[in-house]
């Protein structure tokens, strides 16, 4: 599901950014996320006491917060947020789709190293083997003819350091997630990195003329706030808690094949069988990843 919503989203806010600049939009869509995450917060607080099962973990937080845990927060929510935000979202505008999509293709690999450098996780060697293949498809489906710097550098560079941005961010928050819940980490962190980041689109945001904007680009910044900030980063932070890192960074792989499936069917963006054999590598890459891993490190559910 977080593959779908991300994949759709490119061509969602592509439309809008039309109507909206990309720093504005995005500002707009933070502070929706956030009020939405508060309030989910607070209900699952008044509900905790009849909280129970597996989902109890995904809503609720039953240990209350450290110092330790208040400072990771601040510096994720900077971090993963505030930074992330401003880079992704100006890396994209300013640099091509390709270079874009092939760039947070890495995403996976950078994930992995970190985790494997820190200690946190055990990468193995059938793990290694399905990302650099899921690595080439990203290339045959995205990358094929990319022209890096010239022109795009700057938004290279962006795109990049979001990438640095994310990985740090998954990887920060998974010690949180053995106190606190998915929906608590998550929604803290966006309301810590919304403040400074409105405050920096503070002027994009006095430029735009809000009251000749076409409803379209309304209804794309509420289904973006609410699918591609609220449900997916909860699902991320999800199987993070779940499954681990590495493996869950490896199904962001499968977002520029949303994507350009997407874009073909919605946007009329050409298909062509280069493009349909990255598909197949990466949805191999993510096979043997699975296959890779031992049966005692699954969770009881699968």
């Amino acid at each position: 599901m977080m593959v779908l919503i991300w994949g759709a989203n490119y061509s969602v806010i592509k439309r809008a950014f039309d109507e909206i600049p990309p720093q504005a939009f995005n500002a707009i869509r933070m502070v929706i996320a956030s009020a939405v995450f508060l309030v989910a917060i607070r209900i699952a607080r008044r509900r905790a006491r009849r909280a129970s099962g597996p989902l109890s973990r995904v809503f609720h937080s039953p240990h209350p917060l450290t110092t330790a845990d208040r400072w990771r927060l601040l510096w994720l929510g900077l971090i993963g947020q505030f930074v992330y935000q401003i880079c992704f979202v100006g890396g994209v505008a300013g640099t091509s789709v390709s270079n874009s999509a092939l760039i947070i293709g890495a995403t996976p690999v950078v994930v992995a190293v970190v985790s494997a450098i820190v200690g946190r996780e055990h990468i193995g060697k059938l793990h290694w083997l399905g990302a650099a293949i899921s690595a080439l498809g990203i290339y045959l489906v995205v990358g094929h003819g990319t022209d890096f710097g010239g022109a795009h550098w700057r938004g290279d560079v962006l795109v990049m350091i979001s990438v640095a941005c994310w990985a740090v961010y998954s990887i920060g928050a998974a010690p949180l997630m053995k106190r606190h819940s998915p929906l608590f980490v998550t929604g803290r962190t966006f309301m810590i990195g919304c403040v400074p980041y409105v405050i920096f689109a503070g002027p994009a945001l006095m430029r735009v003329d809000w009251w000749h904007v076409n409803p379209w680009a309304w209804v794309a910044v509420v289904v973006s706030a609410l699918l591609a900030l609220c449900v997916a980063y909860l699902i991320w932070y999800m199987a993070i808690q779940a499954i681990g890192v590495a493996r869950t960074s490896l199904y962001s792989n499968l977002v520029p094949i949303v994507a350009m499936t997407v874009a073909w069917a919605w946007l009329g963006e050409p298909m062509t069988p280069l493009k349909a054999t990255g598909a197949t590598a990466v949805v191999t890459g993510l096979f043997l990843t699975r296959l890779g891993r031992k049966a005692g490190a699954m969770p009881p559910e699968e």
